[in-house]
C-alpha cells in the first residue's frame, strides 16, 4: 500500500491524498460503505460502481460466522466471492467485543466469543484475526482492539488502551511473519483507543505510532458520547498520528460529523447510518434530511434532490418512494439506500475537490447550515 499526501491548506488541517493498493486508487477524503457480510445492504455491485465506491467494508467476526473461512478460502477470498474488483477493508471484530459484550469474555490472550448465530464458541487472538483476514483477502486489515463503553472510568479506559497496544504489537509481528494467499498485497492498520480522555488518546497514539503501521484508525468514538466530542477526540489523535499515513475514523457518522472531522485531518470514514436510515425512510441531501414516510412529500413529484445524478433521483419522485414505503414494498429501502450511499460518497468527493481548490471552509458551511 502507498499513501501520497497531495494537498494541504496552509495552517488548516484538512487534506487530500491518494491511497493505492493492488485493487486500485482511493482518493481521500473517502467514505466507505459498510458491507458487513460481503454485501452493502440492498445494493448490487452495479449500484456501488455507479456511486463510485472506491472501497467497501466487510467484518471479520461476521464473515467468520457466515459463510465461514472454509467457504471463503474455496471461493478465493472475498473479492472473488462477491465479485467485487475494487478495494475492501475488513474490521477485526474488535467492535463486536463492545457490541456483543454479553457474548464475550476478554483476556489479555484474546477474546472468547459465543456466536450470536448458533451459539458456537470460538477464540479470537490478535494472531488468529490476522489469519482470518488473510483468508478473506481484504486489502486493508484491522488489528484486534478493545473498544471501551461510554461512559467509562479512566482506570477501565486505561486498561483497554494497554491491552489494545499489546494486541497491536502482536498483530504487526504476526502480519510480518505471514503472507497473502491470493496474489495481491495486504496491509494492516492499528486502532487508537482511549475513550474521551485526552491523556489516554495521546498515549494510545504514541504507542501505536512507534510500531510503524502503514495506516492508523481512531476507534471508540460514536459509542454514546456527546456528538460535539467526536471532532475533539479525532483532533487529539490527528495531532500525534503520522502525517504521511492515512487516518481512518471508525463508525462515523452524520454528514456534520464527517465534515467536522475532515477539518481536523481525517482521511477515511465508514458508517451504517446512510444504509440504516435509508431502510427506515430517511435520506440525506446537501439541503438537509428528508423523511420519505412523512405527509409532507405525499404529493411531491420531484426527485429527492433534482441535482443528484444517482439512479433513484433520475427516475423516481419522493411521492412514489413514500408510496412504496407505506405499502411495505422492499424497493423503497433499496431506492433510498442508492441515494444515501451516492450522497455520502459525493460529500467526501466534493470535500476533496474543495480542499484542492482551497474552498473547503466555504463548502463545509454550505452543507452544515442545513444540518
Amino acid at each position: 500500500m502507498r499513501f501520497e499526501l497531495e494537498h494541504t491548506v496552509g495552517a488548516s488541517r484538512e487534506r487530500a491524498g491518494t491511497l493505492t493498493t493492488d485493487h486500485g486508487k482511493i482518493n481521500t477524503p473517502v467514505f466507505m460503505p459498510v458491507g458487513t457480510l460481503g454485501n452493502v445492504k440492498a445494493l448490487t455491485n452495479r449500484d456501488l460502481d455507479e456511486a463510485n465506491a472506491q472501497i467497501i467494508l466487510g467484518n471479520t467476526y461476521h464473515l467468520n460466522n457466515r459463510p465461514g473461512m472454509e467457504i471463503m478460502k474455496m471461493a478465493g477470498g472475498l473479492h472473488k466471492f462477491m465479485n467485487f474488483e475494487r478495494n475492501i477493508l475488513t474490521d477485526s471484530g474488535g467492535f463486536q467485543v463492545f457490541s456483543l459484550a454479553q457474548l464475550t469474555k476478554i483476556k489479555d490472550e484474546g477474546v472468547h466469543f459465543q456466536s450470536h448465530v448458533d451459539g458456537t464458541r470460538f477464540f479470537f487472538t490478535p494472531e488468529s484475526v490476522i489469519d482470518i483476514q488473510r483468508v478473506i483477502g481484504s486489502d486493508i486489515m484491522m488489528v484486534l482492539d478493545e473498544c471501551s463503553h461510554y461512559p467509562v472510568g479512566h482506570e477501565a479506559a486505561e486498561k483497554a488502551v494497554k491491552r489494545t497496544s499489546y494486541w497491536a504489537k502482536r498483530s504487526i509481528e504476526h502480519f510480518r511473519n505471514t503472507e497473502p494467499l491470493y496474489g495481491h498485497d495486504q496491509t494492516v492498520f492499528a486502532i487508537a483507543q482511549g475513550s474521551v480522555y485526552k491523556d489516554l488518546r495521546q498515549r494510545s497514539c504514541n504507542e501505536l505510532a512507534e510500531l510503524d503501521f502503514e495506516g492508523y484508525a481512531i476507534g471508540g468514538v460514536s459509542v454514546g458520547e456527546p456528538p460535539e466530542m467526536i471532532p475533539e477526540i479525532a483532533a487529539v489523535c490527528t495531532d500525534i498520528l503520522p502525517q504521511d499515513k492515512p487516518r481512518y475514523l471508525m463508525g462515523v457518522g452524520t454528514p456534520s460529523d464527517i465534515l467536522n472531522c475532515i477539518s481536523v485531518g481525517v482521511d477515511m470514514f465508514d458508517c451504517v447510518m446512510p444504509t440504516r436510515n435509508a431502510r427506515n425512510g430517511t435520506v440525506f441531501t446537501k439541503n438537509g434530511k428528508i423523511i420519505l414516510k412523512g405527509a409532507k412529500v405525499k404529493d411531491d413529484f420531484t426527485p429527492i434532490d433534482p441535482e443528484c445524478e444517482c439512479y433513484t433521483c433520475r427516475n423516481y419522485s419522493k411521492a412514489y418512494i413514500r408510496h412504496l414505503f407505506n405499502s411495505g414494498e422492499k424497493l423503497a429501502g433499496q431506492l433510498a439506500t442508492i441515494h444515501n450511499i451516492y450522497f455520502y460518497i459525493w460529500l467526501t468527493n466534493e470535500s476533496r475537490n474543495a480542499i484542492i481548490n482551497n474552498i473547503f471552509d466555504r463548502f463545509k458551511r454550505s452543507i452544515l447550515v442545513n444540518y
